[in-house]
């Protein structure tokens, strides 16, 4: 039998919250590529993204949505797109990697994880953030 574990309520109030959500019209990322085609890519994803969902529009959507709910979890508006990775784990899992500045907010926020969750449809896509520092 398992040793049952309570959460100390001392630590409740001295936990933020950091939240974003953003939803994202697929066919607004299908226009950015007809439009600009790979420097719209290389703009906004990693090498990785680039490599594992170029052709596959709906993934695409999802990732812009994540690292738009990353930039609002983070209260940073001016992150590097780039600076926010989104792949998926052999389980379909999504995996959320921050780097330069992103990682950089992230720890000056105190924030020890980002977990990320995605969904889409054929016309949107929307994704949603949450971490968790101390005050």
């Amino acid at each position: 039998m398992s040793e049952v574990k309570y959460l100390d309520i001392t630590i409740l109030d001295k936990l933020v919250q950091h939240i974003g959500v953003d939803i994202i019209e697929t066919s607004r990322i299908e226009d950015a590529l007809q439009r600009f085609g790979q420097s719209f890519l290389d703009r906004i994803y990693t090498a990785n993204e680039i490599a594992m969902y170029k052709d596959k529009l709906p993934s695409l959507a999802v990732r812009f949505a994540a690292k738009e709910a990353v930039i609002k979890a983070l209260d940073a508006p001016c992150l590097n797109p780039r600076d926010i990775e989104v792949l998926s784990a052999a389980n379909g899992r999504p995996l959320l990697s921050l780097f330069g500045t992103a990682r950089q907010k992230s720890d000056e926020l105190g924030i020890s994880v980002l977990d990320v969750s995605l969904s889409h449809s054929r016309e949107y896509a929307v994704a949603f953030v949450s971490g968790q520092s101390t005050d």
